[in-house]
């Protein structure tokens, strides 16, 4: 990773007077975002800003803790002075990065039957991450519906358009492919699981092998522990 994507600035703009961070990778802009920064993309810049209407203490204490959360996993913040602090707010690990973990599972299925539990977490009709998403589309609609501004309910008719129609063609989808795999029952080809041992014609009883541990399964929404390196073959 580039050391630029390790720096950012977090300042109140001198012109106009909008406390604004710049700079990071995704990680850090994913940091902002929870903490409290909308991002703002432009043609020839992406940046992040505080929403409008808080107030000056409100922007002092969001802006405070996204330094103390970006540096306490590694960024290099330059700050205004009123937001610097030597706190530091551990960064917990977010629900998307346990669902960005289903792909990890997919990149290392070795058979057809190990994909399709895979993507059964995602098509499984009562607690699937689709129908999960389904739930929050619509739980944003009905939200949108009380509001009451004039463009309220078409914004609110508009997420019930996706929920109902187009993440049901995703879901769709997914499942058929989902069921053609369960239905396979075949190795794939090109991921043969390693039994770390010497082949017949190997000499070197001392060769580590390099292959990533086994999987152990864990439960849902829990991410395994990091990898423990093998031992010698045998």
């Amino acid at each position: 990773m580039a050391l630029a994507d390790r720096l950012l600035t977090l300042r109140c703009d001198v012109h106009s007077g909008e406390v604004l961070a710049r700079g990071g990778d995704p990680e850090a802009h994913s940091i902002l975002e929870r903490t409290g920064f909308v991002l703002v993309t432009r043609l020839h810049e992406r940046y992040h800003r505080l929403p409008t209407g808080l107030h000056e203490a409100e922007e002092q204490q969001i802006a405070t803790r996204a330094v103390a959360r970006l540096r306490a996993v590694g960024y290099h913040v330059d700050c205004d002075e009123a937001f610097d602090t030597d706190r530091r707010e551990p960064y917990e690990l977010p629900l998307g990065a346990q669902v960005a973990h289903l792909a990890e599972r997919l990149r290392e299925a070795a058979t057809t039957d190990e994909a399709a539990d895979v993507l059964t977490e995602w098509t499984a009709t009562h607690d699937g991450v689709l129908t999960a998403l389904g739930d929050v589309l619509i739980a944003a609609a009905d939200f949108y519906d009380g509001l009451g501004q004039p463009s309220d309910r078409h914004i609110a008719k508009r997420l019930r358009y996706l929920a109902d129609e187009r993440l049901q063609i995703v879901r769709s989808d997914l499942a058929h492919t989902r069921t053609e795999l369960a239905d396979r029952h075949a190795p794939h080809p090109a991921r043969r699981p390693c039994t770390a041992e010497t082949g017949p014609g190997e000499t070197e009883a001392s060769a580590v092998c390099a292959c990533s541990p086994p999987r152990i399964p864990t439960s849902p929404g829990v991410l395994p522990a990091a990898p423990v390196p093998t031992g010698r073959r045998r």
